[in-house]
């Protein structure tokens, strides 16, 4: 029988029904349906109330916060960062998406450019797409070299240690979809001519490198999870989920005056987990 994925043409403006139908629970999602859009909208509202008590602290506290996005294209990584900001002064909360180095940036420390957006004093800075390229995407995509992948891998613990060491909180998400499921959503944004953007030949040329991605992330996982920086997991399939447990982590996190536990509500163990936790269960 020919494998559905490999047959499958972005192009084609019906997906397949095989795709279509396996897509929610691949990569070993663990739920049938999405989260319901009232449910999700009522524990939404609660926690960005709890993210504006928390802006609010960190103004007096001097606090600043980093929190990097990882995962796949079209893991939900921008509209995740949208709900933690959606309430949020964007003077002080804000996402950073940098392009594609310059050819001077590209002489530089790999970290230099990256230092120049970390958070002063009551800052939140939210990375879409971080000093982590280094890691998964420029290696699969031939974009730097094994000594350059390596030295990063040796590299970015110490870097996150300087940056713990000096008060800044550091929390690392890697979204989780599954192959049918970032299949499907390309194909969406294919047809749609609100996101059509959003799909570049980069996104297009990756559908052929998914084992090479898994391997480059099983990688970094493992040489970049430490006590001071650890990675979380989330199981990205239902963006109701992720975002409602993003938020929730980081909360959870950071301690602040008027934090409600109870508001804020339990991470969901079943698509949250340790990049140890991942490694044991992972369905990708």
């Amino acid at each position: 029988m020919t494998d559905p994925i490999e047959s499958f043409d972005i192009n084609d403006p019906e997906l397949p029904k095989a795709i279509r139908k396996a897509a929610f629970g691949s990569g070993g999602f663990p739920y049938d349906t999405k989260l319901d859009d009232d449910e999700y909208d009522t524990q939404m509202y609660a926690l960005q109330k709890q993210l504006v008590l928390h802006q609010a602290h960190m103004a007096n506290a001097g606090s600043r916060t980093i929190i990097l996005f990882e995962g796949r294209d079209a893991a939900g990584k921008g509209g995740t960062i949208e709900r933690f900001l959606e309430n949020l002064n964007r003077r002080y909360n804000f996402s950073v998406a940098l392009p594609k180095p310059s050819d001077r940036e590209a002489t530089q420390w790999y970290f230099q450019r990256y230092v120049d957006w970390l958070p002063a004093a009551g800052e939140m800075v939210l990375f879409d797409r971080s000093w982590y390229n280094r890691a998964v995407v420029e290696p699969v995509m031939g974009f730097c070299t094994p000594e350059q992948t390596e030295h990063f891998l040796e590299e970015a613990p110490e870097f996150e240690k300087r940056l713990t060491r000096d008060g800044i909180r550091v929390f690392k998400f890697w979204l989780s979809i599954g192959r049918e499921m970032q299949l499907k959503r390309f194909h969406d944004r294919r047809h749609d001519p609100l996101k059509g953007w959003k799909l570049s030949p980069v996104d297009l040329k990756a559908l052929t490198k998914w084992d090479e991605y898994s391997a480059a992330r099983d990688r970094m996982l493992k040489r970049t999870d430490s006590d001071h920086a650890p990675w979380t997991v989330i199981r990205a399939n239902d963006k109701n989920r992720l975002r409602l447990n993003a938020i929730r982590t980081v909360l959870h996190g950071l301690d602040y005056e008027g934090k409600d536990e109870r508001e804020i509500g339990a991470i969901d163990r079943k698509i949250v987990m340790s990049a140890d936790e991942f490694e044991k269960v992972r369905g990708e």
